[in-house]
């Protein structure tokens, strides 16, 4: 049974059918999903979650599809673990890590929202899927596509990080790469999408794909036995991460599993591509009308977050303010460093999306806008295996011996006490 009802437009409220749009004819406003709350009350409950395989179709009834689950099913409920050595080197209480960089199977939270499109996409009927991507989206939808037997086509920027590229072409995709940033990339592919009739999971189906990014929250609450943490630093490259997340802890007061949600959500960018950021620092109050995004130009080790025209940028902007979060930007020196940290506390090895995340809660920490005594939670949304390059030459080296217990000694005779 499907528990969604149609498309409603973001801006002007116009509603839509169950059809492939993404664009409101009347204002030009983006569309989301609409759903029969009091319907998904009657069967959403704690005790039916208990009985659900693991994964992320155990939110059925929150996720736009009208059969069964078809693509991703054995994507998400992703470990959420309490961060004891690294609340102990940030100064802070208590600090959990959300940890996408083990997602099934292509290590990032991607795999929730291309679970949700390709189910979708194959509902409509699409035999053949397609995106623009800064490298995870690429994966998850060669990997996933290739195992529904769809063809797949795959747009990213020319210069993006071999292994991500590598970690695309693995599943035989046609694989273009364009002479450009990702927002020329998005810009073609609207262009090409007007023309195939292709499945582009974050263009033309985006309204469905985009709902997957709730079971992230979802999860998170659940995880933490149905009390909302208090903070949640969030990476951003489109926003859309962060809008799902705020529309997740809505939808879980309204169906009554968690009292009121005090849940204060931050952006973390990279410093050289911060749109959201800045908007979020700049805005001086006043009607959702003055918040404007300014487009940048990217430049940043943090390529899965380099998009300088973020589709969702006005909508996470919004999202935080009303949450009473904030937002801060990391440098590429403090991404690294912030890499290197969570793996030598926690030993998780994130890619530097997750470096920025950390680093801008570190920032936020210190600052004293995110009380040291309250719950916190860091977003790590992809592995580090992906973007090895930024850590070249500063990880320090092996030791190198031969292969005898004098030269072993003899080498480490610090580390020894000789």
């Amino acid at each position: 049974m499907s528990f969604f009802v149609g498309l409603k437009c973001r801006q002007c409220g116009h509603l839509y059918p169950k059809e492939v749009v993404f664009v409101c004819e009347y204002c030009f406003g983006s569309v989301e999903v609409e759903y029969d709350y009091e319907a998904i009350r009657q069967v959403f409950t704690k005790a039916a979650l208990a009985t659900r395989p693991k994964s992320l179709w155990r939110y059925r009834e929150l996720l736009p599809i009208e059969g069964d689950p078809t693509v991703g099913l054995f994507s998400g409920y992703t470990p959420l673990f309490r961060a004891e050595r690294l609340a102990q080197a940030l100064g802070v209480d208590e600090l959990y890590i959300k940890d996408d960089s083990v997602s099934h199977p292509t290590l990032s939270f991607k795999d929730r929202v291309v679970s949700v499109a390709l189910t979708r996409a194959r509902e409509f009927g699409f035999d053949t899927v397609a995106c623009a991507s800064t490298g995870n989206l690429a994966n998850s939808v060669a990997a996933h596509a290739a195992r529904a037997g769809l063809a797949r086509y795959i747009f990213i920027p020319a210069d993006l990080e071999a292994g991500k590229i590598v970690a695309s072409l693995i599943y035989h995709p046609t694989l273009v790469a364009v002479e450009g940033t990702y927002d020329e990339v998005n810009r073609l592919c609207a262009e090409i999408g007007a023309k195939y009739p292709w499945a582009f999971v974050n263009i033309n189906i985006r309204p469905y794909y985009a709902e997957g990014s709730k079971t992230y929250a979802y999860e998170i609450v659940e995880q933490l036995g149905w009390r909302p943490p208090q903070h949640i630093v969030i990476p951003a490259a489109g926003g859309s991460l962060i809008t799902k997340i705020s529309k997740a802890l809505k939808e879980l007061k309204l169906l009554g599993l968690i009292d009121e949600a005090h849940t204060r959500l931050y952006a973390a960018q990279a410093t050289g591509c911060a749109p959201i950021v800045n908007t979020i620092k700049s805005y001086a109050g006043g009607p959702d009308d003055d918040i404007i995004v300014k487009p940048v130009k990217p430049n940043t080790i943090a390529k899965s977050l380099a998009i300088g025209n973020p589709a969702d940028g006005y909508y996470a902007t919004r999202c935080v303010l009303e949450s009473g979060g904030g937002a801060a930007s990391a440098s590429d020196e403090e991404i690294v460093e912030a890499m290197k940290l969570l793996a030598e506390t926690e030993g998780v090895f994130t890619e530097t999306a997750g470096g920025v995340t950390l680093a801008v809660a570190k920032q936020l920490i210190e600052q004293g806008t995110i009380p040291r005594d309250e719950s916190i939670v860091i977003c790590i949304t992809g592995n580090g295996l992906k973007t090895q390059e930024p850590l070249v030459n500063r990880v320090g080296q092996g030791v190198r011996i031969k292969p005898t217990l004098a030269s072993f000694e003899s080498q480490l005779a610090d580390q020894l006490g000789h």
